[in-house]
């Protein structure tokens, strides 16, 4: 089978896997290790990764650097300040207790020398980003527990490259002097890559941050291409170096003041997914399953004196002192799985043992493999269980996120928060943040297409996200962000009467509805409310009425449906609710054509109920301040 087929191949089986694995709910590095196993030379033989030659470490090394460069994209450093410490002991004094207790545990339960034993706990101290991220998503853990595990994976995977790239030449070298020569390589690689990589990402932001240098369009690829350049360039200064460099680069883009491009993070975010299934599949093939199989009962009990009593360790000395309490820092000794990083270090790191004749290079591969399928099975596939044992989760989400603090949202958040549901406002207008602060409504101020500016209003407790601005592409924008970047599982977009920016197509793709009954002039409901024209009432639906509704009383804008409840349930009104009778909401009405819009929403089955059998809403919205 040719090369591209093999490619090929991978990447479609891998795109499968993973989307087989969103539907169980699975992690799916579960499927494309099973995948890989079964396509390889020892199962269907589907899939031959040796026909790639050299080309094979090639890909990989360039995969796990746009892999890494997309985690650290995602790392904001001040939601991780509080747990600094913390973060910093797990990569370096946690790093080295697992490596010690990795390369023990090799040496007396599977009898290898002192030289492969060490390699292999210098391929394992690392934990998987890629993995851990979508762990997180699915168990909702508490924010400083989450940012703890999203922070060692990211940072500490570049230092295991590098540490496993000089422990390999260490045990390569034919003398001590170019022994030594390796073990005084670490401090260089880690100057120059994180050096290169501070500079490479301030290199980015200033090429972002000033639109007439690069043609509209170029952004994503541009930046891709800059992360590679540095990592190829310091790759070619020090080996190794590059891996650091591209973190160090993603961070430092992260985290200067630059708007990131809208697509940037969707497109790093689709293409390392990519990445991801294709190489778990091409390295999983080449993986001997016999080999695996005689690892036996002592390769199984190496893999788990590495959960169950090295991990522990590390992290309980790690952490001692810290923020964490007892039962966060127990769940994070416990979530330790490994990654895409470990297993490209070891087919790299075996295939250089191969190449040199040095014995124990298969074996050690097969050792790292069955090291990620544990961890990942067992404890991310009881990470729920353990969360809820330890009372780690986040709470249920109930709270509501409303981009745009002007009257109209001020007021859907009013009834919101009357009903008992948390609301906090976004707004980029230091005016409107105000007026909400003096009505007791929780606001943050920024710009809320900012990860930074959202992650502040806590979206991994909201169960909706509203864009309430009178500009329908931020609207989107900020829908898309909170449901993609955060897990919101719902959300809301204002649309303008009569003018149609966003299709209607795009938005049922993102699974984003319509608020109110449709579009509708926005404007004049801020303009109404401000200055006391509109009132709140409540009304139940009895049930659909024969014939049209009269188009004008819609047209002119007598009424707008802000909340709807069902069973004790308020959410925001959207476009496609299927009504019931029973069915209660809360109802804007403009005050100086009051009976009009009773009798046109009467017309659409909405009737007021008597004074006595409903709560009533508070009158109405009251009139500017000053």
């Amino acid at each position: 089978m040719s090369a591209e087929a093999v490619v090929a191949l991978a990447l479609g089986f891998g795109v499968l896997a993973q989307a087989l694995a969103a539907l169980l709910r699975i992690p799916s590095i579960v499927l494309l290790f099973g995948a890989g196993l079964l396509l390889g030379p020892e199962g269907v033989g589907w899939i031959e990764p040796r026909v790639l030659g050299d080309g094979l470490f090639s890909l990989v090394s360039l995969a796990v650097a746009v892999i890494l460069f997309e985690g650290a994209l995602n790392l904001d450093l001040r939601r991780l300040r509080r747990e600094g410490r913390t973060i910093r002991s797990l990569v370096t004094t946690g790093a080295v207790i697992t490596w010690v207790g990795a390369a023990c545990a090799a040496r007396l339960l599977l009898g290898w020398s002192w030289e492969i034993a060490i390699l292999f706990g210098s391929m394992v101290f690392v934990t998987g980003p890629t993995v851990i991220g979508p762990l997180l998503r699915g168990l909702r853990v508490r924010p400083s527990v989450a940012a703890v595990l999203e922070a060692e994976g990211v940072l500490i995977d570049p230092m295991g490259a590098i540490v496993a790239a000089l422990t390999l030449e260490a045990l390569l070298a034919p003398d001590a002097g170019s022994l030594a020569a390796s073990v005084a390589g670490f401090l260089p690689r880690l100057a120059l890559g994180a050096g290169a990589g501070a500079a490479g990402g301030l290199l980015m932001a200033y090429v972002l941050r000033h639109p007439r240098l690069l043609p509209e369009g170029l952004e994503s690829l541009f930046v891709l291409s800059a992360a590679l350049v540095t990592y190829a360039t310091c790759n070619a200064l020090l080996s190794e170096a590059g891996i650091l460099a591209v973190v160090a680069a993603g961070v430092t883009l992260a985290n200067v003041p630059t708007e990131l491009p809208e697509g940037l993070r969707e497109f790093k975010g689709t293409l390392s997914e990519g990445l991801i299934g294709l190489l778990f599949v091409l390295l999983a093939a080449d993986v001997g399953i016999a080999e695996m199989a005689a690892l036996g009962a002592p390769g199984l009990a190496t893999v788990a004196v590495l959960m169950f009593g090295v991990r522990p360790l590390s992290v309980f000395v790690s952490t001692r002192g810290s923020s964490l309490t007892g039962r966060e820092r127990a769940f994070v000794a416990w979530l330790g799985p490994r990654g895409i990083v470990a297993a490209a270090v070891a087919s790299l790191g075996a295939a250089a043992l191969v190449a040199r004749g040095h014995p124990g290079g298969e074996a050690l591969r097969a050792l790292v493999f069955l090291t990620i399928a544990l961890t990942v099975v067992v404890l991310g596939g009881f990470g729920g269980v353990v969360a809820r044992l330890l009372r780690v989760r986040a709470p249920e989400r109930d709270g509501v996120l409303v981009l745009g603090a002007d009257r109209l949202g001020l007021a859907l958040a009013v009834e919101l928060r009357r009903s008992g549901r948390p609301v906090t406002l976004l707004d980029a207008n230091p005016d409107h943040c105000r007026e909400a602060s003096l009505d007791g409504c929780p606001v943050v101020f920024g710009n809320a297409l900012e990860e930074r500016t959202l992650a502040r209003a806590r979206p991994e407790q909201a169960a909706a996200a509203v864009g309430l601005t009178t500009n329908e592409t931020v609207n989107h924008l900020f829908a898309r962000e909170a449901s993609e970047r955060f897990g919101v599982p719902e959300t809301y977009v204002a649309l303008e009467h009569g003018s149609p920016v966003l299709p209607r197509g795009m938005l049922e793709r993102h699974d984003i509805r319509i608020l109110f009954d449709g579009p509708r002039d926005l404007e004049r409901w801020n303009v109404r409310f401000r200055h006391g024209l509109a009132e709140l009432a409540r009304f139940r639906f009895e049930g659909p009425v024969e014939g049209d509704p009269p188009a004008h009383a819609h047209g002119m804008e007598l009424h707008l449906i802000l909340t709807h409840e069902r069973a004790g349930r308020v959410a925001p009104m959207h476009e496609d609710l299927a009504l019931r009778a029973g069915d209660e909401a809360t109802v804007a009405l403009h005050t100086e054509r009051r009976e009009e819009a009773v009798k046109a929403l009467a017309a659409l089955g909405w009737v007021l109920p008597p004074p006595d059998s409903s709560r009533q809403a508070e009158g109405p919205a009251r009139t500017d301040r000053g």
